[in-house]
């Protein structure tokens, strides 16, 4: 059978693409370490460390003061992280992309929104950082949400490495990207929490092959709710998503136990 040229080209590059995935597609635990990483990082994105003891109830509402000092910030990753310069141009090449299957549409609308909650119901704070060696970007996200609708994208997003595990996407440019999904471990922090790993391979119009790396990570502590991505065109360490959520989340703790203690 004979394709038209505009068919050709799309299976070639769907091909081409996917082939891409399968040659870079290595799991996260065989990722270089970045030169910061310690024993004790591993130690408790692996489970070894105890969960972070959360307070009983939900206590009053955080303010926006509280809110923005639970944020993770460059301190705390320390170099070569500083305050980000301004998003990336992958952001729109890349992630602006339509599927046919509506669970993996509305993931791939989260990774370019970064809410995958949607609006904040109440005070909300974030940070955004660059990692000055690999370029990725880092937005950290403090918002209070109600817990029943996080637990249930938390679910969601629990289902997606099975629904979404492997799919291709069109970009709003005419790109052809295979997209993968998988499950990225967190510490055991919070009251619940998910996140994935998710890479997007294709070709720019010139020819030149992307792959573009993102951790989309979220974790639920009280009425509260921390959203992550750490995300870049180079290497994307899944430490600095891991420790960003354990410093995070007990900080929050902190601060929401603080709170109540001034009622």
């Amino acid at each position: 059978m004979t394709h038209p040229p505009a068919t050709r080209a799309l299976l070639a590059s769907a091909l081409s693409v996917t082939a891409l995935l399968a040659t870079a597609g290595c799991s996260v635990e065989d990722e270089p370490r970045p030169r910061w990483f310690s024993a004790s990082a591993s130690a408790s994105a692996s489970g070894a460390s105890p969960a972070v003891e959360q307070p009983a109830g939900s206590g009053a509402a955080l303010t926006e003061a509280q809110a923005q000092a639970a944020l993770v910030t460059e301190a705390d990753l320390g170099e070569p992280w500083g305050p980000t310069r301004g998003a990336r141009t992958w952001r729109d090449g890349l992630l602006k992309a339509t599927t046919e299957d509506r669970d993996c549409q509305r993931l791939l609308d989260a990774l370019y929104t970064e809410e995958p909650f949607g609006a904040p119901k109440g005070p909300q704070a974030t940070s955004a950082l660059d990692d000055g060696d690999t370029d990725a970007q880092l937005r950290y996200r403090v918002a209070a949400h109600p817990p029943a609708d996080v637990d249930r994208t938390l679910d969601w997003m629990k289902s997606l490495p099975g629904r979404c595990g492997q799919f291709m996407a069109a970009t709003t440019r005419g790109g052809v990207q295979g997209v993968e999904v998988r499950d990225l471990p967190l510490p055991p922090v919070g009251d619940a929490r998910q996140a994935l790993r998710v890479t997007l391979a294709g070709e720019t119009e010139e020819g030149e092959l992307t792959y573009l790396t993102m951790d989309l990570a979220a974790v639920r502590v009280g009425e509260e709710t921390i959203t992550l991505t750490n995300a870049g065109l180079d290497e994307v360490y899944a430490e600095v998503t891991q420790q960003a959520v354990q410093i995070g989340t007990q900080r929050l703790a902190d601060i929401r136990k603080q709170g109540r203690a001034q009622i």
